[in-house]
């Protein structure tokens, strides 16, 4: 069986074919759009957890700090009749140990290595280089007293 079609009904159907496949391309076109963005925002997430992760070692190895630190603060205060100060001998800007005195932080710093010689006082006015520059470094700071 013949079917014959006008020409001008050719002309209307292929018109709807090739707004069909300018349709199809756009939505391949956003599809391909949403794939890329899905990936972005799971790299971004994959980061994010990452440094999450980095973060909470961080806080804890921090909170383990504030123990230690308090722990070495009691014991200074047990060991000096001056409970205002402590010196707190720093190694490239982590804390090693407390002391009642800078001269048994500098003694105890000898013992583990630094120059006898060498230790000078600096202002607190004067800027210091970054703590990590310096190996060995004495500071007296004050102590809270607890109430």
């Amino acid at each position: 069986m013949f079917r014959i079609v006008r020409t001008a009904d050719l002309a209307a159907l292929r018109a709807e074919a090739d707004t069909a496949r300018a349709d199809a391309a756009e939505r391949s076109q956003q599809a391909s759009a949403a794939t890329a963005e899905a990936d972005r925002l799971r790299a971004a997430l994959a980061r994010a957890e990452g440094e999450l992760s980095v973060l909470r070692t961080q806080s804890h190895l921090d909170a383990e700090d504030r123990i230690v630190l308090r722990k070495l603060l009691r014991t200074t205060r047990k060991q000096t009749t001056d409970h205002s100060k402590v010196a707190v001998l720093l190694r490239h800007g982590e804390v090693q140990s407390v002391y009642a005195t800078p001269e048994t932080a500098e003694a105890a710093a000898v013992a583990q290595g630094a120059s006898a010689d060498g230790w000078v006082s600096v202002p607190t006015t004067t800027p210091m280089p970054p703590s990590t520059d310096i190996p060995w470094r004495v500071t007296v700071l004050p102590v809270q007293t607890e109430q």
